[in-house]
């Protein structure tokens, strides 16, 4: 499913390239003032911050909600308290589009992420172009030397690169990059099957100073509240928000990821 994802989202842009070559898409990248800080924004905290996604479909649960208006469903993420917005640009399985990016980034004043299946260059600067704090990368979809280019490549445009993990193995091919933001993703993008406990079993192995994202499975404050117990920084949220009531659904989810007094991240024995 993985390569599946990944090669149909290449191919949609090489399609787009046809129209908008690379060199016209630079100049829109370079012509873009500077990205927000998306490292400080979900820095820790006295309480588990939250990425809200704007996200209409997925591969494993089909529709889960028109979003008529994804600048306005992120304006309301913004109302509840969210630390940045994700936003799905994956056009076949996910119903996204880079439009709906852009009209997130002209609403909010939050860092923005494009979460795609990203593995070329030109995916990183349209992301640029269209106004993307934060890129995506899938260590299970890239070789090495391609994720170190990629990476690179999104730091050179002044963005910040989430760099997400399955596996202890990718765990420590991201901290080879010198990633400054990693996310482990329960779900894995093979099967689709959920493990909520991989977070806590992958967290020890990232370095401090580090951003800690938790990805997927969280469908209720207790989710958030086991992420936090497990020392992340940081939880990525989509289906919860996008199938309720999203401002009252963020203050739900951050309360439960409050701290006691003092302690920012797990204790380490």
């Amino acid at each position: 499913m993985l390569a599946e994802l990944t090669a149909g989202a290449v191919a949609d842009a090489e399609r787009r390239a046809v129209g908008a070559p690379l060199a016209a898409v630079e100049r829109a990248a370079l012509s873009r003032s500077a990205a927000r800080d998306a490292r400080a924004a979900l820095a820790p905290s006295d309480r588990v911050k939250i990425i809200a996604e704007v996200k209409r479909a997925s591969p494993s649960r089909g529709s889960l909600a028109d979003i008529p208006d994804p600048a306005a469903q992120a304006l309301r993420y913004q109302q509840g308290g969210a630390a940045a917005i994700s936003v799905l640009t994956e056009e076949r399985r996910f119903s996204g589009s880079l439009a709906d990016l852009g009209a997130v980034v002209a609403a909010v004043d939050l860092p923005v992420l494009r979460k795609d299946f990203i593995a070329t260059e030109y995916q990183v600067v349209e992301a640029r172009a269209a106004g993307a704090d934060l890129v995506l990368l899938i260590v299970a979809a890239l070789e090495q030397d391609l994720l170190a280019r990629l990476h690179h490549l999104i730091g050179e445009l002044g963005m910040t690169a989430l760099v997400e993990t399955h596996s202890a193995d990718e765990v420590s091919r991201a901290i080879d990059l010198g990633a400054s933001v990693i996310g482990v993703n329960a779900r894995d993008l093979s099967t689709f099957e959920l493990d909520r406990d991989l977070f806590g079993r992958l967290e020890p192995l990232i370095p401090e100073g580090t951003v800690r994202i938790a990805e997927s499975a969280v469908s209720s404050p207790d989710d958030v509240a086991h992420y936090r117990d497990h020392g992340a920084d940081v939880v990525l949220i989509g289906e919860a928000l996008v199938t309720g009531d999203p401002v009252a659904t963020l203050g739900r989810f951050l309360a439960a990821g409050e701290r006691p007094a003092g302690r920012n991240r797990k204790e380490r024995t």
